[in-house]
């Protein structure tokens, strides 16, 4: 079947910067809608007061997993179809989407009903006190029904960027999340439903993304039956992306349940400055999109040189984009906690975390441009040693310490740059070695 007139065209593996941009800024706004939306709502709800914004914090947490699997998703997708796009079979790179939708559909429904089973239990295991438990379960009852919306989306976004067309995506997932955005305020407030306001503005721009990038591959193909084998090596593939983001939800999940231990206001100031980070982290993961659909493109072809100029050039571009987030976060460290919430207490928490987070941003940026590379080269199996190790000796140990010891939040993201240097020099020495370059339709 042709492909719609709005498709890209064929693949151009050429790593200018124009080039480079051309995939990247599309994804930028895609991957900066989501967590810019949770600002969004984490700013409603800690308005709420202190208890509603912990309770936030502990239910997004949960939901974490179902993203953690979403970008399981899309990285897994965007290296295989990318390399069958650069070998110039358009087909089977969209049969990779089609396969990856499958899954995130019964993944998704799974996770549905294990967040509606499980919600008591896991907060009640994640929060510090009782009430702050019993407000994060009433959410994330609700938010879990966005779990195949979600999923489905993320799979979308994966064959999309393998196919080097990274603007439909912009739009599917911008009107999805600008629409939950003005329900949210409306919902908590004018509507009077508070928490359960939120979690339905959740809930309604995932699926509404779901639908619409459903919708996008059925007018790519009608070959939309599940093929088995190809499922199979998507699931071997995914096996070392599985096993890192296992690595960092127990990083998250650790660091939320000691913030947690330290009071509602250190919890508050955590999610708040964890918010921040994890939109730069996927705003700066830009470049790394870039990366993965650009790496996977030339490696398909057997072009080995482009696919190194590509890794040099997102390197550098995530490296300087780093730096100038680190510099506005500086610039509004007195200012920004206050968006987020009225009350002194987590203000004053937030200011003990703040230096952490200026100063690791452009260590992370660079890591999150060498990510794509090696993630769109099929690498994957370094990069899952590389991020257990790095949460095993740097992470865990340090976060936990802190809550043995009381250090505070200010031990908490010790552990995370702990993590976050432990990758930078893994990733940095296997950038400069000629191991993860292999060229060919499969790795």
């Amino acid at each position: 079947m042709s492909p719609p007139a709005d498709a890209p065209a064929p693949p151009q593996r050429t790593a200018t910067a124009r080039r480079i941009a051309g995939l990247a800024l599309p994804a930028l706004v895609v991957l900066a809608a989501e967590p810019l939306y949770v600002l969004v709502d984490t700013a409603v709800v800690g308005h709420l007061g202190a208890v509603p914004l912990a309770a936030v914090a502990i239910g997004g947490t949960v939901m974490s997993v179902a993203a953690w699997f979403g970008t399981l998703m899309a990285y897994g997708t965007t290296g295989r179809a990318a390399r069958r796009f650069g070998a110039g079979d358009r087909p089977a790179a969209i049969a990779e989407g089609v396969q990856a939708s499958w899954m995130a559909l019964a993944a998704g429904v799974l996770l549905a009903l294990l967040g509606l089973a499980g919600a008591g239990p896991l907060t009640s295991l994640l929060a510090g006190d009782p009430e702050t438990a019993e407000a994060a379960a009433g959410w994330l009852r609700i938010a879990a029904l966005g779990a195949p919306g979600l999923l489905l989306a993320a799979a979308g976004n994966g064959w999309m960027r393998g196919v080097q067309d990274t603007r439909r995506p912009l739009w599917i997932v911008l009107g999805a999340n600008v629409l939950s955005a003005i329900l949210c305020p409306v919902l908590v407030y004018p509507a009077g439903l508070g928490l359960t306001g939120s979690a339905i503005a959740n809930v309604t721009a995932q699926s509404l993304g779901g639908a619409l990038f459903l919708a996008a591959l059925v007018r790519e193909t009608r070959a939309l039956r599940p093929v088995p084998s190809i499922i199979v090596s998507q699931l071997v593939l995914g096996r070392d992306l599985l096993i890192r983001g296992a690595a960092f939800q127990a990083c998250f999940l650790s660091a939320t349940a000691v913030a947690a231990r330290f009071g509602v206001a250190a919890v508050g100031a955590h999610q708040i400055v964890l918010q921040l980070w994890f939109f730069a982290a996927l705003a700066l993961d830009a470049v790394a999109i870039a990366a993965q659909s650009l790496v996977g493109a030339s490696l398909g072809a057997g072009d080995e040189r482009e696919a190194r100029d590509v890794a040099r050039r997102v390197t550098l571009a995530g490296g300087v984009s780093a730096l100038a987030f680190a510099a506005l976060a500086a610039a509004g460290a007195a200012v920004v906690p206050g968006w987020f919430s009225d009350d002194p207490a987590v203000h004053e928490q937030a200011a003990v975390i703040w230096p952490w987070f200026v100063a690791l941003l452009p260590f992370a940026g660079v890591v999150y441009a060498l990510d794509g590379v090696l993630i769109g080269a099929g690498d994957v199996a370094f990069l899952r040693t590389v991020t257990v190790l790095s949460a095993l000796l740097g992470f865990l140990p340090a976060i936990w310490l802190a809550y043995a010891f009381d250090l505070g939040l200010g031990g908490v993201w010790a552990g995370l740059g702990l993590f976050t240097l432990g990758r930078f020099v893994s990733l940095m020495w296997r950038w400069r070695s000629p191991y993860w370059v292999v060229t060919g339709v499969t790795r």
